[in-house]
């Protein structure tokens, strides 16, 4: 799946060492699907070649003002009238400075301030320059402006020190780019997520397990938080990094067990919605051996089980009323092995919820692809095969409707 499948994006590329950054990010622009205009600072070419934007992206770089390749020699009204959105990474301390004070006096800060599209700056600069005064000061009169800000991060500075100021990675910042296009549908809300397996501990060293890969449940994850939310995500054992954009808008909680994630979630109740979509195991072991079971024969050993807690029950009873709804909305997520609708439909009765989201074909574990089927009081709708994060995304619009 494309994200910026026929976004155009101007790319501004200013004076900074991070501008070595600006081709991995052109690059991976166009993997979305975007189409990328570079221009690029006179400063910035001490950095980085318009040659080599050009080569990446397929276009010629602009640089002048007073280009006359442009038709009408207004290459500051023609390059932004055609733009999805104005991208400047990196964004140095003296541009956000001009942009902040409406000056133009190169092709990039004129067609800033002739733009009818979306301005998005990523500032990259030594740490006491971000924290100075004017730079402060410039930042809050962007913001102010409409303009969003992308960053900057802490970490280590091609000067050797460490600390606020650094770039976001390429990556960051094309998750960000696409998170800003997607509709704002949950805006100030709080979305609690559970996601991927438990593992119940036979002994140290084995135990048993649902099979889940935590993909969906991430996907949902990051699509909340595209659509605005803050979002606390409990993962069980599963080999899947946190989105990248979700700095300061997300929050994880690792657990193992069946137990450990129903107390993680039984303490995060006060949100709007509760996407149930962990494999949590129904079983444990009653009593897990403190020393690894050592092999008797063909001999099995003899296992007693009991039932874990129910979390999706359990946090649909501690949901409160709020304007004459139940808070959190609370929406189940089902594998079946057969009969998927009326047991899909019999779970979200017995379970005293709104919605239930069925998994529909046995080979959507571990897989980028799934298909859907949504089951509420009014019925059933199908989500027709797609990647997950798109799916994720169609659900996020489906629920944020209902609330």
């Amino acid at each position: 799946m494309q994200s910026l499948l026929n976004k155009k994006i101007v790319l501004g590329i200013s004076g900074g060492i991070a501008a070595y950054k600006a081709p991995e990010l052109a690059r991976q622009l166009m993997q979305e699907g975007a189409s990328v205009q570079v221009v690029m600072t006179e400063a910035a070419q001490q950095f980085v070649t318009p040659v080599t934007m050009q080569a990446l992206t397929g276009n010629p770089v602009y640089l002048s003002q007073w280009d006359s390749s442009i038709p009408n020699n207004m290459a500051h009204i023609e390059l932004s009238r055609s733009a999805d959105a104005i991208l400047i990474a990196p964004t140095s301390a003296d541009l956000m400075a001009k942009l902040s004070l409406g000056l133009a006096d190169d092709l990039l800060t004129t067609l800033c301030l002739a733009r009818d599209c979306p301005l998005l700056l990523t500032p990259a600069m030594n740490k006491q320059m971000w924290e100075h005064t004017a730079t402060q000061r410039s930042a809050q009169r962007l913001a102010s402006d409409g303009v969003t800000l992308l960053g900057p991060a802490s970490g280590f500075q091609a000067c050797g020190e460490v600390g606020m100021g650094r770039m976001l990675e390429p990556a960051e910042i094309t998750e960000q780019l696409i998170a800003f296009f997607q509709k704002k549908s949950l805006t100030g809300k709080k979305v609690l997520i559970t996601a991927g397996p438990t593992f119940e501990a036979i002994d140290p060293v084995r135990g048993i397990t649902n099979h889940s890969s935590g993909k969906m449940g991430f996907a949902i994850a990051r699509a909340a938080v595209e659509a605005g939310a803050q979002v606390h995500l409990i993962a069980g054992p599963c080999d899947l990094d946190t989105p990248l954009l979700a700095t300061g808008q997300i929050t994880r909680t690792n657990v193992v067990s069946a137990k450990e994630m129903h107390a993680a979630a039984l303490n995060a109740t006060d949100c709007d919605i509760f996407f149930a979509v962990a494999a949590v195991a129904d079983w444990g072991i009653a009593k897990p051996a403190k020393e690894k079971l050592k092999r008797q024969g063909n001999q099995a050993p003899n296992l007693e089980f009991v039932a874990n807690p129910d979390i999706l029950l359990d946090v649909a009873k501690a949901a409160k009323t709020k304007g004459g709804k139940s808070y959190p909305y609370c929406v189940g997520f089902a594998a079946e092995s057969n009969d998927l609708e009326k047991h899909a439909d019999e779970k979200r009765k017995r379970k005293g919820i709104p919605m239930i989201v069925g998994n529909i074909g046995p080979d959507t574990f571990g897989s980028d692809l799934n298909q859907l089927i949504v089951i509420d009081a009014s019925g059933n709708r199908k989500i027709a095969k797609a990647e997950k994060l798109q799916l994720a995304r169609q659900l996020i619009q489906l629920v944020a409707k209902k609330i």
